[in-house]
């Protein structure tokens, strides 16, 4: 993958730079922070990934991807930011933003999300692949209206994010999440006044597949992020959903069984990680 920097700190342009080469990520085909940008420039690097900085000199993050959008450019854009409100958040989605880091960087969450945008490019472009092979057959179809795809809509953006921040959009299970938050958000229904055995079986002809990859993709945002906690215990992506999107003595436990304190690591609440998803994304 191709990487371009837009940030004014050469301290944070090093560490994503370092951070990039020794996971395997990419290459940084580009930087820019100590000027006005110009996106001509970011875009005739031909980036896959744009990370910029929120809080730049002469012209902010926010307005740096929206020209790149206008421009019709579609590299997929991760800001990095101090400030995380949700006018902010919500600023950055209407502009184009896919997905958040936050500052001081760490090392677990930028791989982390590094690597979820990757899988992601990946498979849209495996997908665009796929489509590709049967548009001449489809060509002299006439296409039916189509409305606008639900995980466009700026809740479900949301909901994506924080997925992307616990390292879980590489698993099997977070479609899932994403399809059931889908269900919940258009009934208009907490996930609290229905079973998870019932939401599966609504939505999948093998249920309890389902809940088991669900119940797995939890764990492992539970378990990422128990190491940001254990790196760095006021890291910002810990403290926020710590003790929300799970019972923080369920964190602790799943901390002490990584420093192997403890046989086994925090239980999993399915209804309680999704209920309390649902709360993020009301403003």
């Amino acid at each position: 993958m191709r990487f371009f920097i837009v940030e004014d700190d050469p301290s944070v342009v090093s560490n994503l730079e370092d951070i990039i080469s020794t996971n395997n990520l990419g290459t940084v085909c580009g930087e820019a922070g100590d000027a006005l940008i110009d996106v001509r420039e970011i875009i005739a690097a031909h980036p896959d990934i744009l990370l910029v900085d929120f809080l730049m000199p002469d012209k902010d993050g926010i307005q740096v991807v929206r020209e790149l959008r206008e421009a019709g450019y579609n590299a997929k854009c991760v800001m990095l930011s101090q400030l995380s409100t949700k006018a902010l958040i919500a600023k950055a989605y209407d502009a184009g933003v896919d997905f958040f880091i936050s500052k001081p960087i760490n090392v677990i969450e930028v791989r982390a999300v590094l690597s979820n945008v990757i899988n992601q490019l990946n498979n849209e472009r495996t997908l665009a692949g796929i489509r590709s092979m049967f548009g001449e057959a489809s060509a002299t179809a006439v296409p039916a209206p189509t409305a606008a795809k639900p995980q466009d809509t700026p809740t479900l953006r949301k909901i994506q994010n924080i997925l992307n921040q616990l390292g879980m959009s590489g698993e099997k299970g977070a479609e899932d999440i994403m399809g059931i938050c889908r269900y919940l958000l258009d009934q208009n229904l907490p996930a609290s006044r229905t079973s998870i055995t019932t939401l599966c079986e609504r939505l999948s002809d093998t249920p309890k597949n389902m809940e088991q990859r669900i119940r797995r993709a939890i764990a492992v945002g539970m378990a990422n992020l128990a190491h940001l906690g254990i790196e760095d215990f006021m890291n910002e992506t810990f403290t926020r959903y710590s003790g929300t999107l799970f019972p923080f003595e369920e964190i602790r436990a799943e901390m002490d069984f990584i420093r192997g304190k403890r046989d086994r690591g925090g239980k999993v609440t399915i209804k309680k990680f999704i209920d309390s998803l649902l709360v993020f994304t009301e403003d």
